[in-house]
This record gives C-alpha cells, structure tokens and sequence, in this order.
C-alpha cells in the first residue's frame, strides 16, 4: 500500500492551501483517514481524522480553519486549510488505518510527508 501526498507548498499568512492523499496497491478496506503534521523540534501531531461514514475530528487549534473531507471512491483524503497562521509550518503526513484483506488485520500506513510553509 502506497500513499501519495501532494498540495504542499509555500504560502503567506492568512493564505489556504489543499492537501491531498490517495492510497494505492493492495488495499481491501480502508476505515479511518487523517493528516498529521511536525513541526521541526516538536512532536508528530494529529490534525484531523476522518471516519468511514464521515464522522470527523480535529485537534484545537485548527477548528473552524481546517477541513477533512474524503473520497471513498478514490480512496482519497483531503484537507482544506484556510487562515493559515506561521504556526501551522511544518511537514503534514496523511495516514489511514485499512486492511489489505478481508482476513487481515488493520493497520496503519503512511505517506511521505509534503512540507507547509506559512510565512509572515
């Protein structure tokens, strides 16, 4: 299973930005998607999840600026990112949890990592 992240970049403060992931290969079942970011000398951080049916989450400092949206059938996750802030630099990761077949067990996958730079 692959992971393809890609809609990082450079932009000034109060700019947006869209990130997007899709998961390839071998992949049977995919339930939770999400992006996670680090920021350099801090730990990895969990932004946003999205569950299967749609249910999402987001930790604080992102509500109301960020959204995660997914496609199932393309097995894809979004996120929106509005009002970013020079604090929201850092590397995202997207991440699912997904199983590779029926039988097997879930699991979590990574992307590479796109870079977000926020400048003020």
């Amino acid at each position: 299973v692959q992971l393809q992240a890609s809609g990082g970049g450079l932009v000034q403060v109060g700019g947006s930005l869209r990130l997007s992931c899709t998961a390839s290969g071998n992949i049977f079942s995919i339930n939770d998607m999400g992006w996670y970011r680090q920021a350099p000398g801090k730990q990895r951080e969990l932004v946003a999840v999205i569950g299967r049916g749609g249910l999402m989450d987001y930790t604080d400092s992102v509500k109301g600026r960020f959204t995660i949206s997914r496609d199932n059938a393309k097995n894809t996750v979004y996120l929106q990112m509005n009002s970013l802030k020079p604090e929201d630099t850092a590397v995202y990761y997207c991440n699912i949890q997904g199983r590779r077949t029926l039988l097997a067990s879930s699991r979590h996958y990574w992307g590479q990592g796109t870079l977000v730079t926020v400048s003020s």
